[in-house]
């Protein structure tokens, strides 16, 4: 399991490098990719996602898989929330 913690560990990483190097291109970037977590249909379409992905996956790779549905919930909030105008 610890090779698992450690992936999924790389890949939020990333986006946070994303993040980064979006900011120094364009300050102010950086909040507004991550305004997703006030986005309520977002964080709602990410929890769904990863609930069931995670009964799934601990009743296929007990705790390997619950990482992987918490990682791929808060992929699908990412990228549900981008692209939306600031409300």
């Amino acid at each position: 399991m610890g090779a698992t913690l450690l992936l999924a560990a790389i890949v939020v990483a990333a986006l946070v490098i994303k993040t980064a190097l979006a900011e120094l291109g364009e300050p102010g970037s950086g909040r507004r990719q991550w305004m997703f977590l006030t986005d309520s249909r977002a964080v709602v379409a990410g929890a769904v996602t990863a609930l069931a992905l995670g009964l799934l996956g601990w009743r296929v790779a007990e705790g390997e898989g619950a990482v992987w549905a918490g990682v791929a919930g808060f992929l699908v909030a990412f990228a549900m929330g981008q692209g939306r105008g600031s409300r």
